[in-house]
């Protein structure tokens, strides 16, 4: 059987990945799911210091603490530079990447660098301080394609601020994003999520597999049993 760690993305924590989890669980695969550093059940860790690094740091130590080998290493959106990261540093412990409708990040490029100049200053023109850290408000359940009353009403209950330097720092590494490791990228389609269009176009330069999931940016509340499909089919 697989073991599956699974990264959010932005607002979002380990919370987002509960159906997908029973799913997998169910069909006899072990799941670990990781919160990042001031989101879901660990705003209260909300700081001006975190970093990229951090979010990379908060997988990488994972892994360490619970010994964590031969795992398909799963992020989603924003989660998916963390994973990058980790894979630089820790490849030996990673079976496979599989990018979400996820960032593939450029070494030494922050991610506000690779959205559309408007499209970050809107963002950054709506940023709240949330105590001592500016923060990127939760959006509408709607931009993460989530129509659904009891869908939206769910996440937007769950969402929580995003530390904003972590979109305005960087991470470095060397060789290509997967670290040559088995990849893949799962692409939505129904709506797209237009604000990852740079990086779908860098994993089709990349000659990366990809498949396609008509669901909304995030699959795995609206979509788990077609989203565990695809993972569970190599």
């Amino acid at each position: 059987m697989t073991h599956f760690t699974l990264v959010h993305g932005a607002w979002h924590g380990a919370w987002c990945w509960q159906a997908l989890a029973k799913i997998l669980q169910a069909q006899g695969h072990s799941v670990s799911c990781i919160t990042q550093t001031g989101l879901g059940e660990r705003a209260g860790e909300l700081s001006p210091d975190i970093t990229l690094q951090t979010f990379v740091d908060d997988v990488v130590g994972y892994f360490k603490a619970q010994d964590i080998r031969d795992t398909v290493l799963v992020g989603h959106s924003f989660g998916g530079i963390a994973i990058t990261g980790a894979a630089a540093v820790m490849s030996d412990r990673i079976a496979e990447l599989v990018y979400l409708d996820a960032m593939v990040p450029l070494s030494g490029v922050a991610p506000s660098e690779t959205v559309a100049p408007d499209v970050w200053a809107a963002r950054k023109a709506g940023a709240v301080m949330v105590g001592e850290t500016l923060c990127l408000p939760p959006p509408k359940a709607i931009a993460m394609g989530l129509t659904d009353p009891t869908e939206a009403a769910f996440i937007e209950a769950h969402m929580t601020p995003h530390p904003i330097r972590t979109y305005e720092t960087a991470i470095t590494f060397n060789g290509a994003p997967n670290q040559d490791l088995p990849v893949r990228y799962i692409r939505v389609t129904n709506p797209i999520y237009t604000p990852l269009q740079a990086h779908r176009d860098r994993v089709a330069e990349m000659g990366w597999p990809s498949i396609d999931i008509a669901s909304g940016h995030d699959c795995m509340i609206n979509a788990p049993d077609a989203l565990a499909d695809i993972l569970l089919n190599a």
